[in-house]
């Protein structure tokens, strides 16, 4: 056998230096392809909030449709509304303004020109001086109580219902609630204070909360979405927590919690729960029958933009499915204004409901991994997707709870979250009472009030359930 020629060696060994540039050059340029793809995310091709978008990001729009901005006609004109009046003033001119002759006599529809102003407000201020006796017989001392439904804390049903008011429908923090007593009434109020008046108000709605949780749970359609939230601190750093959410009609709950897991959702809306569903594709709600949940289209129209964007083999898919979308939300949209009944609705959704599988299954089996892994979980659920088509009262989005927990997701990036269960418990039981008397266009200031009077004096409180 003869000696192996040194040139052949030399080959082998730049052959094989070549293959492994090869594969670190395939691993850099998938990994370039992944971190080009999370630079490109933003909230129209994913769950990514609006306010986390670069300056001058691309995103999709609708077509122009060449009208003006503004109402349009036929829109409903909004008047504004005039109040009861405390006082008022006839105003006559007395002489022509052309000849000089006296005027007599009344306009038979006069002008109404109203002014509202806001009065100084002044406090009201009940001192009690509560005496401390002494027994001339025994030496005892006995020291006078408080009447029934006066607080120990020394602030009013009306004031302790404001701080709920400002912190939790106004989110405004504690010192600005602080600045806005003495601003307002000349009223000195310390943060501890604030925080305590808080703590009152929320064990006064403990009871309406606790009646309105089960309410939701009998409904015959609700919606669920959650957003992240920070409780105390852990390890030097802010806990992790999870605000939810469940909207039905007339009452709306929050809860918030150390989890994003499904038993959370089985809690809020439990075991048993036997209506419609409205939520995005997030895990915690696979236990509910797909045949009685609608996910979300607003967020899949963000998941057919991601198939765009990507560019890739996936592309031409996810432009097909977003105008499938686009037709199917026209005609929706005329069934929610009543220019279309819900028979022809169904009828002419057929073959919209066919493109879309069809084009979804299309996606699944393409060359580009991350479309074709988001297009099979879709389809693994496709019997969500087209509920609102099949049963009345359930929308196509989830923005009705999207709407409810943005409230919630304002507050925690102005107040960096809670910093106990007990505050926690506050933020539940306030978000709940101002959604749900909202949606009941109710008074949420004397709800409040009337609330924490019944603490004090231990009576009944109010209830958030709808009459």
């Amino acid at each position: 056998m003869g000696l192996r020629d040194p040139k052949d060696q030399r080959i082998e060994e730049l052959e094989a230096q070549v293959a492994k540039l090869t594969e670190l050059l395939a691993k850099a340029m998938a990994r370039i392809a992944e971190l080009e793809e999370r630079l490109n995310r933003n909230s129209t091709n994913s769950s990514k909030p609006p306010s986390t978008d670069l300056p001058g990001a691309e995103r999709r729009r609708n077509k122009p449709t060449g009208k003006k901005a503004g109402g349009q006609p036929g829109h409903p004109k909004h008047d504004r509304v005039f109040l009861t009046p405390d006082r008022v003033t006839h105003l006559k001119a007395q002489a022509c303004c052309c000849c000089g002759d006296a005027l007599h006599g009344n306009d038979p529809n006069p002008e109404r020109h109203q002014v509202v102003e806001y009065p100084k407000v002044k406090p009201e201020v009940d001192d009690f001086f509560v005496h401390s006796l002494s027994c001339q017989r025994c030496g005892a001392i006995t020291r006078a109580e408080l009447p029934p439904g006066i607080p120990s804390r020394g602030y009013g049903p009306r004031f302790t219902a404001l701080v709920s008011l400002w912190s939790g429908k106004y989110r405004m923090s504690k010192r600005m609630i602080q600045a806005l007593f003495m601003d307002l009434m000349g009223v000195a109020v310390s943060l501890g204070t604030i925080s305590n008046l808080e703590q009152e108000m929320s064990a006064a709605l403990a009871a309406p909360y606790e009646e309105a949780a089960p309410y939701v749970r009998e409904q015959a359609v609700a919606n669920a979405d959650e957003s992240g939230w920070f409780e105390g601190r852990k390890n030097g750093r802010a806990g992790r927590a999870w605000l939810w959410v469940v909207t039905t009609a007339l009452v709306t709950v929050f809860r918030i919690a150390h989890s994003r897991g499904a038993d959370v959702a089985r809690e809020l809306l439990g075991c048993k729960f036997a209506g419609l569903l409205g939520t995005d594709r997030w895990s915690a709600y696979t236990w509910v029958d797909p045949a009685r949940r609608q996910l979300c289209w607003s967020h899949l129209d963000r998941d057919f933009e991601s198939f765009v964007d990507r560019q890739d083999a996936g592309a031409n898919s996810g432009q097909r499915l977003l105008q499938a979308s686009t037709k199917m939300f026209r005609l929706w949209h005329r069934v929610r204004d009543g220019t279309l009944t819900r028979a022809v609705f169904q009828e002419q959704m057929r073959p919209v409901r066919k493109r879309i599988l069809a084009l979804l299954r299309e996606a699944s089996v393409c060359p580009a991994r991350k479309t074709a892994g988001m297009a099979k979980k879709i389809l693994e659920l496709k019997n969500a997707l087209f509920t609102f088509v099949d049963f009345e009262g359930i929308e196509p989005t989830n923005n009705v709870s999207e709407r409810k927990v943005r409230h919630g997701v304002m507050w925690r990036k102005t107040s960096f979250g809670t910093q106990s269960a007990g505050g926690s418990r506050f933020v539940e039981r306030i978000l709940t009472a101002d959604a749900t008397l909202r949606q009941q266009k109710r008074d949420v200031l004397e709800f409040l009030t009337a609330a924490y009077r019944a603490r004090l004096c231990r009576a009944s409180p109010p209830s958030l359930l709808p009459a």
